[in-house]
């Protein structure tokens, strides 16, 4: 495949327009991938969203780098009758940036909304009995049978995560966006201040309260804002996002040019390293509800032919510390990765046997619209991949190049191609976030409740509750296997392979944590 060109980064900083060089040292300027296409981290699983929303709201639990789940908005924990009660405790003196204070029916209001959405919230709320807020500080969950899993599901940093607002805006139908961004967390919105497209602006909440003690890691620990003030820059031409961080303009780059990557070594003032160790799994994800890709056999048609190795080079380029290929439904390396199936995505690659599996399909020729978002330089490199993928084998192919955040308000619409639906897009999630079959969004198959998308299969819902009740990890990895073998034959989404995506960022910046792209913690040396 072709890749994409750019100019070299001197060349960049020369001809690139100047932003306004940051006079304040208490402000830290942050350029996303793209910009978020709603403030509300439950309608959408984009993770320009979920970085917001971990700078504006907090979470009853946090991840440590371990992955492994830490009281974090509670003072603690209480596990009675055989697992089946859970009695979680406020931490004290906590406040919304409204000055009211976070209580236990907030907390309430705000699971329940989450677990609407999301995949391993809505496994929690099957087993839950009654949820409720016996007093202000006092949150309980009456089980139907142990669910030791509880503090993991509302701890996940993936999207949509359970993050805890205020009871008036947790109480919005969880398929109605929030648009009031008030929450808990260590930094406030402006709103006066956000420029779809351009700018989000944020102040450290002088009302926040950081968990006492420990260090922080992930999402745990005490959240320290340094900075007074946030500013999120949107800026789409990478070259010139490059440029600004060199002149010491903006001070972190979430996901820079792969290309312009080797000159930002170069450069003794940035700083360049990979803080998700477990890197970002791509995927191309059908719409399961219209033609062609309602038939699975259509989907099946794509596999012989994809190679993940192309999408790989096209995305992240030809440093092979950079990517991976041999990637299945679970992040390599973890413990419930395994080869089962994975013939399907290593075997030679056969265009004709692709052309003669999609005739057989009984393809008649139906558009196939493809999104492009033109302004995230790895995922429109794996739709251009696609789109030339899907020509090849004989698909009626229409790729359309649109911006991200319209991508992310447009693949929510289960509406067919003719009526501004689409077909294809593509995504990525963190590894971090598909280690097992509950983290993994993308794997649910649960019809109009799933991911956008909305694959539905009653094999991989039943495997998953086997999993659920398997009784040690050699009978999850069982479990796990046949969930692989049971997914390269239903086909939710084809994964693309696994991108080790570095930041880049000014020397200065000290205390950067592993994971999320954290603003809190860190400090200007």
């Amino acid at each position: 495949m072709q890749r994409r060109g750019f100019l070299a980064a001197s060349a960049a900083a020369l001809a690139a327009p100047h932003l306004a060089r940051a006079a304040a040292t208490d402000t830290i300027r942050f350029v996303p991938a793209a910009d978020m296409p709603s403030l509300d981290p439950i309608w959408t699983t984009a993770s320009q969203t979920r970085d917001h929303a971990f700078l504006v709201y907090d979470t009853l639990f946090g991840l440590d780098d371990a992955l492994q789940p830490q009281p974090q908005m509670l003072q603690g924990a209480v596990v009675s009758d055989e697992g089946r009660r859970w009695t979680l405790t406020l931490r004290e003196g906590m406040l919304f940036h409204d000055n009211t204070p976070v209580l236990a029916r907030d907390c309430v209001a705000s699971i329940r909304r989450w677990w609407a959405r999301d995949s391993f919230g809505q496994v929690l709320s099957g087993v839950t009995d009654e949820l409720s807020a016996p007093d202000d500080r006092t949150i309980l969950f009456r089980l139907k049978s142990p669910f030791p899993q509880l503090p993991n599901a509302l701890a996940k940093y993936s999207s949509p995560p359970c993050v805890i607002m205020p009871e008036r805006l947790a109480k919005t139908d969880p398929f109605q966006q929030v648009t009031d961004a008030t929450g808990s967390g260590p930094f406030r919105l402006l709103p006066a201040e956000r420029v779809p497209g351009a700018r989000t602006a944020y102040e450290r909440f002088a009302g926040y309260v950081p968990r006492p003690g420990g260090e922080p890691q992930g999402s745990a620990g005490p959240k320290r804002a340094y900075f007074n003030r946030v500013e999120v820059l949107v800026i789409p031409d990478g070259a010139t996002a490059a440029a600004a961080l060199q002149r010491g303009e903006v001070d972190w780059l979430r996901w820079p040019l792969v290309d312009l990557v080797p000159a930002l070594k170069k450069d003794r003032s940035v700083v360049v390293k990979v803080i998700e160790p477990l890197g970002l799994i791509g995927k191309f994800r059908f719409n399961h509800l219209h033609p062609p890709f309602n038939n699975v056999l259509a989907r099946r048609a794509i596999l012989p032919a994809l190679s993940q190795t192309d999408y790989m080079l096209a995305a992240n380029g030809e440093d092979r510390t950079l990517w991976r290929d041999g990637v299945g439904f679970f992040c390599p390396g973890t413990a419930m990765a395994s080869d089962a199936g994975m013939q399907a995505l290593t075997s030679p690659r056969d265009i004709a046997k692709a052309r003669r599996l999609l005739a057989d399909s009984g393809y008649k020729g139906e558009r196939t619209v493809v999104m492009l978002p033109s302004d995230f330089p790895i995922y429109k490199a794996m739709a251009e991949v696609t789109g030339a993928l899907l020509k090849e084998i004989g698909l009626n192919v229409d790729v359309q190049a649109i911006d991200w955040a319209t991508a992310m308000q447009r693949r929510a619409k289960p509406d067919p191609v003719e009526q501004g639906g689409w077909s294809v897009f593509h995504t990525g999630w963190g590894g971090s976030e598909e280690l097992n079959p509950v983290t993994n969004v993308w794997l649910r198959a649960n019809g109009k409740d799933a991911a956008p998308g909305w694959p539905s299969s009653p094999t991989l819902e039943s495997l998953r509750e086997d999993w659920l009740r398997a009784p040690d990890v050699a009978s999850q990895q069982a479990i796990a296997a046949r969930m692989q073998l049971q997914a390269f034959a239903d086909l939710p989404y084809i994964p693309t392979g696994q991108l080790y995506t570095p930041i880049a960022c000014r020397a200065d910046l000290t205390g950067m944590l592993n994971g999320l792209p954290a603003l809190w913690n860190i400090r200007r040396s």
